[in-house]
């Protein structure tokens, strides 16, 4: 794969006892590094128009004083210093790179995968929060859009958090088709199933929320027995994956049991749901706290891309996933 990295990202420091640090991309390119076939690509950094394409004028200009004045805590869990500004655009120029790389071609061991921090997926209009700034996805999606190279974009996001940000910007949008299975009740809260959309997007918004301790097998039946179908129907030239890796077993933060190899496992998934429409496919890295299951996670997805194939989940998905499936199912009509 191709790994979007720019070194400002690592400048974004949240202080002690954070688990969203720098130290997270540090694991990350100490996995890759001992894998085959991984590159390394920087890219700009967005432009302020880019990002205020998805996110209000006042929050952005809000924002940059805010770094400029030394940073801070914008709430409890969302913490800025005086580079957070130059690395949360530097963190969505890798996301337009990933997005605009993919639909120029990039795929197979080309795949674009860009792994910046700050994440970005609870970052809304107006506001951050849940360690974001900019919604580095929803950057991504509308550069893809405005610059003409997709029609329509599809976003899957298989962090343990919903996305709510990503969701509440394109929530009354046909054009961008936002799916994301989460641990149900989980900050913040938001991703019922009953989120469908609003206007020219009802029916463009999906969501699994799934029990605490949902699995390997509960993932793939979610992406097999609902996205897959509803990601046809919609027919998008792009899918962005917003990848946290917060649902591993293993992840101090979430009671979700996905191991290394499920990762491995939805991304072999995906490939194949973007195949089935002919999208491209780019990947956006969100959250994942343990660093060995963070870096192990994002090595699974690239060694999927270099060839290796995913072993099949033990057991079947639990009879609450099977019933959320086919709740789904019927909502959409799939």
């Amino acid at each position: 794969m191709q790994f979007g990295y720019n070194e400002v990202c690592l400048d974004h420091d949240t202080g002690e006892r954070h688990p969203e640090t720098a130290d997270r991309l540090r694991a990350i390119r100490r996995g890759l590094n001992k894998r085959h076939g991984v590159e390394y690509v920087d890219a700009p950094p967005a432009s302020r128009a880019a990002v205020e394409a998805v996110h209000d004028e006042g929050y952005v200009g809000e924002f940059e004083r805010f770094c400029a004045d030394g940073g801070g805590n914008w709430d409890p869990d969302t913490v800025a210093c005086g580079a957070t500004w130059d690395a949360a655009l530097a963190s969505a120029g890798l996301s337009q790179w990933a997005a605009t790389a993919a639909l120029e071609g990039a795929d197979g061991r080309k795949t674009p995968f860009a792994i910046g921090r700050p994440p970005g997926h609870h970052a809304v209009e107006e506001d951050a929060m849940g360690f974001c700034f900019f919604n580095n996805a929803a950057v991504a999606a509308q550069t893809a859009l405005d610059d003409d190279l997709a029609e329509r974009v599809a976003i899957f996001d298989w962090d343990v958090h919903h996305g709510n940000g990503t969701q509440d910007i394109f929530y009354d949008r046909g054009d961008v088709f936002y799916a994301s299975a989460h641990e149900d009740g989980l900050y913040p809260g938001t991703g019922a199933a009953d989120e469908t959309g609003e206007g020219d997007g009802d029916g463009t918004t999906l969501n699994a929320p799934l029990a605490a301790g949902a699995g390997d097998a509960d993932y793939a039946h979610v992406i097999e027995g609902a996205l897959a179908p509803a990601l046809d129907r919609f027919d998008p030239d792009l899918v962005i994956v917003s990848a946290g890796f917060d649902a591993h077993r293993h992840d101090p933060i979430s009671r979700m049991r996905v191991s290394s190899e499920g990762y491995a496992l939805m991304t072999d998934l995906l490939r194949d749901v973007a195949d089935a429409s002919d999208a491209a496919l780019a990947f956006v890295l969100e959250g994942g706290y343990g660093l060995d299951t963070l870096s192990e996670g994002v090595a699974m997805v690239h060694e999927t891309f270099d060839g290796r194939s995913p072993v099949a989940p033990d057991g079947e998905p639990d009879e609450a996933t099977i019933d959320l499936v086919e709740s789904l199912r019927t909502r959409f009509d799939l």
